[in-house]
């Protein structure tokens, strides 16, 4: 098993579950490097979005890189200022001119803003009628705005992107997407290497002989959450994807599990400032 595992989403649609998130890095030599080197590595799942204003410089380097578009899935969000309709067309012919891409793999909705992600919802089934892309979804919404979104829609979204990780265990929410066949992913799996130093990850990194960080991202990999850790490191880079050789037993998740204490890196969807 490798960085070609994938999660089957709900239309069929295979998703790999390892990918690499390029948020804060700059539209210049890092993030160009970073998927380069990322790709030879031999991950094929890149994540942006409109709001990190990096997607050329992951349009630059899938294009270096002379991967076959079809072997590649690329993920890119609708911003906050960009959601209706109309608005969501436009942001989506903007980000593909950008990435330089015929379509996207995966278009998701980046926060859950009131009264205007029902309609951007609605470009999004468009966009992915017409073939433009291959998998809708969502970032950032909890069980009540999926329950609204879903509300006289024509899709249900595909995946969903939240925070998560063992800190932030969000099981309510996870086990209600996996009741909808939603797929969870989660964005900072390592929580900015928050907690690497807890005793249960130390004694687990030993026992398998692996870093902290692995045995993170393998406790996502068995909650079936897919990741997208974010490294310009090409050794980090493969240290994230070296995971498929190990399988720890359900007591050491359940250990795992108990370090939630419901504390997030980023805000809370209903308390983000979606007029700021």
């Amino acid at each position: 098993m490798s960085l070609t595992e994938a999660a089957t989403l709900s239309n069929g649609i295979n998703m790999p579950k390892v990918g690499l998130g390029v948020y804060k890095m700059e539209n210049d030599e890092e993030v160009v490097k970073a998927v380069k080197s990322a790709l030879e590595v031999g991950y094929r799942h890149i994540d942006t979005a409109s709001f990190y204003d990096n997607e050329e410089g992951v349009g630059q380097a899938i294009k270096e890189s002379n991967i076959p578009r079809e072997d590649l899935f690329v993920t890119t969000k609708v911003w906050n200022d960009e959601q209706g309709y109309e608005e969501t067309l436009q942001a989506f012919e903007r980000s593909l001119n950008k990435l330089k891409l015929d379509y996207l793999d995966l278009y998701l909705i980046h926060w859950p803003v009131p009264g205007k992600f029902k309609d951007t919802w609605k470009a999004l089934e468009k966009l992915h009628k017409d073939g433009k892309v291959k998998a809708i979804g969502v970032c950032n919404f909890m069980e009540h705005h999926l329950e609204v979104l879903m509300e006289g829609a024509e899709e249900k979204p595909m995946v969903n992107q939240v925070e998560f990780h063992p800190e932030l265990y969000q099981k309510e929410l996870a086990d209600y997407c996996y009741q909808k066949g939603i797929q969870l992913e989660a964005w900072a799996p390592l929580a900015r290497g928050r907690y690497f130093d807890a005793a249960i990850l130390k004694q687990l990194a030993e026992k398998y002989d692996k870093s902290p960080a692995q045995i993170i991202l393998r406790w996502h990999l068995q909650h079936d959450v897919v990741i997208i850790p974010k490294s310009s490191n090409k050794e980090r880079q493969k240290e994230n994807a070296d995971l498929f050789d190990f399988d720890m037993n359900d007591d050491e998740m359940k250990r795992i599990d108990a370090l939630h204490k419901n504390e997030r890196i980023g805000k809370h969807p209903d308390e983000f400032d979606y007029e700021g």
